[in-house]
């Protein structure tokens, strides 16, 4: 008597089950800032300084003593000029300084009048205002303050990151080591771009997709190309790319045909911690582990490998890579220009895109093999087992621009 079947875990679940078995890399590095884009913080970087590093003026105009200007016309002369990157005099009263968008605010001076409400003669200004103490300066410490933490340990680091450490002079930060991924593709159908195409033969995308995902991660890629439809090649394989990598991901072979092998060759040279989940398209994805490496099997067919790589082994690596704080895709609210009758048990991740009215309109064919959608859209609609979708019904939208860097 065969043993019933398990119950597929829902997408939250799945997900949940490969991040709690994460083992983030522990090695880190120190490299030149402006290499780090892309990096994970291996520790806080906390701030030696303030910023600003003085009060200064926001916007080009003069420097004033308040108490001067109460009358809204009052005629100051013109004592100094202030640059940014220059020191002024101690302002003295009944003067102004002229002075630019940066420059320290001179001793003296408690306001600064945009230069639009001000009207220069020779060397006298008369100022067309009343400012208030205070009025368009920074001052020192606003943005940051010496001692303060500005990157926390697992940022990981964008280009307004890397302009923030390098605003406090951080010339250098440690970091955690690149991921090292191994990435093979079966299946006997496979020909590379370039070869002459048999009959029933197909081009492997999914190794130009994969690979191309795994660089915007900045993941260091051993790629083991196309693997025969056979078990003792994807097990040869299997032990071959799990020394000194993270990570193993392949694509196909993982359902339940005579020639899918991922399963049985996983099984026997490691274990399979997960295999079928209620998403779709990709409902075979298996999650493992051989030797010291952590093994994900992603679905062969274009559209299913590429939306579950997003979902599920994206937000892995990033965990892995040592990233703190929400790694799971980030929903929107929008509202859809379109209605979808026939719900599915399974959870649904729909090809859309944005129109010119605001609202979401669907790819025609949601097939896991038309990897056309993924050009087209902007994105996917996480729509719950079950759930029918009526023109303008509020869905949750994800979309792909924050998920492919």
């Amino acid at each position: 008597m065969s043993e019933p079947r398990k119950p597929m875990l829902s997408v939250s679940e799945a997900l949940a089950f490969m991040l709690e078995a994460v083992r983030p890399v522990a090695d880190a590095e120190v490299i030149s800032t402006l290499a780090a884009n892309g990096r994970v913080l291996a520790a806080a970087q906390v701030s030696g300084m303030n910023v600003p590093g003085a009060d200064n003026t926001q916007m080009d105009g003069y420097a004033v003593r308040a108490a001067d200007c109460v009358s809204g016309g009052a005629v100051l002369k013109v004592s100094q000029r202030i640059p940014a990157g220059h020191v002024g005099q101690p302002l003295q009263p009944g003067t102004a300084a002229r002075i630019f968008t940066g420059a320290m605010i001179p001793e003296g001076a408690d306001a600064v009048v945009m230069q639009e409400q001000c009207e220069l003669n020779g060397d006298v200004v008369t100022i067309r205002h009343a400012p208030k103490s205070g009025e368009w300066i920074r001052r020192a410490g606003e943005d940051i303050t010496d001692g303060s933490v500005i990157l926390p340990a697992g940022t990981r680091l964008r280009s307004q990151e890397l302009g923030l450490a390098a605003s406090v002079g951080l010339a250098e930060l440690p970091v955690k080591r690149k991921l090292r991924v191994a990435v093979f593709f079966t299946g006997d159908e496979l020909t590379m771009p370039g070869e002459p195409l048999a009959p029933g033969a197909i081009y492997n995308s999914n190794r130009y997709t994969l690979r191309a995902l795994l660089e915007n991660l900045g993941c260091e890629i051993s790629d083991f190309g196309i693997v025969p439809d056979t078990l003792d090649a994807t097990r040869s394989v299997l032990r071959e790319s799990a020394q000194g990598h993270d990570l193993i991901i392949t694509s196909g072979g993982v359902s339940v045909g005579e020639e899918d092998h991922i399963k049985p060759a996983v099984e026997a040279e490691g274990k399979l911690n997960m295999w079928q989940i209620a998403v779709k398209p990709g409902k075979p994805l298996a999650f493992g582990q051989v030797g010291q490496a952590f093994f994900v099997g992603l679905p062969g067919n274009p559209v299913s490998s590429f939306v579950t790589f997003l979902l599920f082994v994206r937000p892995f690596i990033l965990r892995l890579q040592g990233v703190q704080g929400p790694v799971a895709p980030r929903a929107y609210s929008m509202r859809a220009d379109f209605s979808w009758p026939k719900a599915d048990k399974r959870n649904e991740f729909l090809r859309a895109r944005i129109n010119d009215n605001g609202g979401l309109e669907l790819f025609r064919n949601q097939s896991s093999g038309v990897l056309t959608s993924t050009v087209w859209g902007d994105g996917v609609i996480d729509n719950p087992p079950g759930t029918v979708i009526n023109a303008g019904d509020m869905v949750r939208f994800i979309p792909f621009n924050e998920l492919l860097y």
